[in-house]
């Protein structure tokens, strides 16, 4: 399958053609039906001859170009609908009745806030052209509505809101939100990239946009929500989030306090935060990649938190310099898991108010897990002589100071008047 990708340079193009190829040189195995031996990639520096040629031998058809911020008004009916023209015209000088998917937009309703929307105007005369042209070749043409469109690679105060967010939010430049509590629907690039896919294997989620105050099967529509239906005149992508612009800046703002708090957001899968971190670390500047992390350092060595979540509790580094013994307490609940990465050591634990001891030989040549119980005294010492070592523990719940639930006990025990 020979697939053309119109706004090939443009942030959805570029998303779409970076992952087309994945699939085409075998990176990505998981869609074995689709087969692709070519991507043609249409931008502005593109000739006619050469779109001529991509046109004449294209299996399959993207149609992403498009103007979203032109000076001039007139610039969209002429960016939106002129090209479209242009390209099915070639398509037809050809004979080609390649599939096309056609990238539009949900202000094409022209409802809500966006009935005065002249980009939606000129993306609904694009759709009609894209029926007629269905009607009169019988092509399969796929026309997606689709919302607020987010992920990397995007362009700052152009594609979207929250992608400026994202990029002003990690450099520390202020943005403006005039309302907080509008709200949006979210559809992020790479869903979208999977239900590509799905059209390219013949199987497109269809929908049909009910008109304002319409109510079908007892839901009343607003005219920009879509309505899943198999035999929809529309296309879309059925994974969406509606977040209010001050859920969506709190989040960000969030994630960019994370070098000084050292949380990590809330990862559920397929959950709005998590999807929405990742884009948000894709507009990081180069000066933001890397962080200093306070070290608490001694003659013994060092301990270093490294990240705390807000249920499974904490990561920490702690190096043990040659013959030295850390720990020596215990806790009533907190619970810990010691795993030497780099050395060589011995942990123990002795049981609180016995005599009963356990001890394990630990090196960084054989990776292990050692459960620290609570209720238990423990220390891990270095037994080199003249190397550090690196000991990665987990805690299962975040460092109180407050309420440390740590008590000093040596595990081998000395006399006490207590």
């Amino acid at each position: 399958m020979n697939v053309l990708v119109t706004g090939s340079a443009g942030f959805l193009g570029r998303n779409l053609v970076e992952n087309l190829r994945c699939i085409c040189k075998g990176k990505n195995m998981t869609r074995p039906n689709l087969h692709i031996d070519a991507i043609y990639e249409y931008d502005r520096d593109t000739t006619i001859d050469q779109l001529e040629e991509y046109c004449k031998n294209a299996d399959f058809i993207f149609h992403c170009a498009g103007v979203n911020r032109p000076k001039e008004d007139s610039e969209f009916m002429e960016g939106n609908l002129g090209f479209t023209l242009d390209l099915l015209d070639i398509l037809k000088k050809h004979n080609n009745l390649a599939p096309i998917v056609i990238t539009s937009s949900v202000q094409a309703t022209l409802t809500g806030r966006f009935c005065n929307s002249e980009y939606g105007r000129s993306k609904l005369a694009g759709e009609k052209l894209m029926f007629s042209y269905a009607t009169e070749t019988g092509a399969s043409v796929y026309v997606y509505r689709l919302p607020n469109l987010v992920g990397k690679w995007g362009r700052a105060s152009y594609n979207s809101a929250v992608i400026t967010f994202c990029h002003h939010i990690a450099r520390n430049m202020p943005i403006r939100v005039s309302d907080s509590s509008v709200e949006l629907d979210l559809l992020f690039v790479d869903d979208l990239c999977e239900e590509f896919y799905n059209a390219m294997e013949g199987k497109p989620c269809h929908c049909e946009f009910p008109g304002k105050g319409e109510i079908l099967d007892g839901v009343e529509y607003d005219g920009v929500t879509p309505r899943w239906t198999e035999d929809g005149l529309y296309c879309g992508c059925p994974i969406t989030y509606k977040a209010t612009l001050g859920e969506i800046t709190t989040l960000l703002y969030k994630f960019h306090e994370q070098s000084n708090t050292l949380f990590i957001p809330t990862l559920t899968p397929g959950s709005l935060e998590k999807k929405l971190y990742a884009v948000y670390l894709s507009y990081l500047p180069a000066d933001k990649i890397i962080y200093d992390m306070p070290m608490a350092i001694d003659n013994r060595g060092s301990f270093t938190e490294i990240l705390k979540t807000v249920n499974a509790g904490q990561l920490s580094i702690n190096i043990s310099n040659p013959g030295y013994t850390k720990g020596e307490h215990w806790h009533n609940h907190k619970s810990e898991i010691f795993i030497v990465v780099s050395g060589h050591g011995l942990i123990k634990e002795r049981k609180i108010g016995t005599d009963e001891v356990v001890e394990f030989e630990v090196s960084g040549e054989k990776i292990q897990a050692v459960q620290m119980l609570p209720g238990w005294t423990h220390n891990i010492m270095n037994l080199s002589d003249t190397e550090p070592m690196v000991t990665l523990i987990w805690a299962n719940e975040i460092f109180d100071r407050s309420r440390p639930d740590t008590y000093g006990e040596n595990v081998v025990q000395t006399n006490s008047t207590c």
